[in-house]
């Protein structure tokens, strides 16, 4: 089984891109051939600074290795790095009907946080699908928010195959049912442009600031408080043990404990949780070349994929 899956350079990482996307995507290794990608195409959406693009997508390279992606069992590579998918996004374009981009979700919620109506932006999701269909995906792991991607995907796979023959393997999306959706500092989801994350690697003095910053009711110190409607709680429980979360769930309803003392507690258990992944960091920034290699060998896999695909899609469409 191929499985497939992409990230954003848009920016430095936080906890809501690891549990969402990192973390599931490190565990999927054990289970097929994994193909993980880059996704600076995309980015360039919305990041208009170059130098700021190429910095990112080392950084997510960095960050993705350092939290346990192991390159013997996944292809890491950047997206730009197989200009095929580019390709293949036009020859698809040329069967996407308006009306189903028209329809898709990610477009209008990026006009809605006031990004620019850009031709790029309304054809994102060919592009998506140009990802995914390039390397004869059998799975894409997806946030219930993104499955739609996946319909649209599977929408023009048909459209060429009814057009022009048996071309595209039908990708199936995998979504994992106990993913959850992370808050924020303000309790809605995690997100850079909100600026209410926590980053993965953020210095300890900017972490702990962050955290103790989550925002909270009035409630007094001795009263009891509610843990259902805490991003205190909910943060909590993706650090901690079934007794620890237990015990601060118990702790809430009691009363006679602040808020700032959750707070601190959230911290540590934060801290501690990613300190062999800094570690890890720190070791693969001391081999300046590692990243490179990285990058080059899964880009050498990626592309020995994709030209199979485009030879199969041209020689369909009467290209060869």
């Amino acid at each position: 089984m191929r499985i497939l899956s992409g990230i954003q350079p848009s920016g430095v990482l936080h906890i809501g891109n690891y549990f969402g996307m990192m973390r599931p995507a490190i565990e999927l290794q054990k289970e097929g051939e994994t193909f993980y990608f880059i996704a600076d195409y995309h980015a360039l959406t919305s990041v208009r600074n170059p130098e700021a693009l190429r910095e990112n997508s080392r950084q997510v390279a960095l960050d993705f290795l350092a939290c346990g992606l192991d390159p013997e069992r996944a292809a890491l590579f950047r997206q730009s790095d197989v200009p095929q998918v580019t390709e293949l996004a036009w020859i698809l374009s040329t069967v996407a009907p308006m009306g189903l981009l028209e329809r898709a979700h990610s477009y209008k919620d990026k006009l809605a946080r006031g990004l620019a109506s850009t031709v790029g932006l309304f054809s994102y999701p060919v592009l998506m699908a140009a990802d995914i269909l390039i390397y004869d995906s059998d799975a894409v792991p997806v946030g219930k928010d993104q499955k739609q991607h996946i319909e649209i995907t599977r929408d023009l796979a048909v459209k060429v195959n009814e057009t022009f023959g048996q071309v595209f393997k039908l990708p199936e999306p995998r979504i994992n049912p106990d993913t959850q959706v992370v808050p924020g500092l303000d309790g809605q989801k995690m997100s850079k442009s909100y600026g209410n994350n926590i980053d993965i690697f953020g210095d300890e003095k900017e972490t702990r600031k962050r955290v103790m910053s989550i925002v909270t009711d009035s409630t007094p110190v001795e009263a009891p408080k509610d843990p259902e409607r805490s991003t205190i709680i909910q943060l909590y429980s993706l650090f901690a043990s079934k007794d620890e979360l237990a015990d601060m769930r118990e702790r809430f309803k009691k009363g006679g404990t602040g808020y700032g003392d959750f707070k601190k507690e959230l911290f540590e258990k934060l801290w501690e949780y990613f300190s062999p992944m800094r570690k890890r960091r720190e070791e693969i920034l001391r081999d300046k070349s590692y990243i490179d290699k990285v990058l080059a060998r899964g880009a050498k896999r990626a592309n020995g994929i994709a030209d199979q695909v485009m030879e199969r899609v041209r020689t369909a469409v009467g290209l060869r």
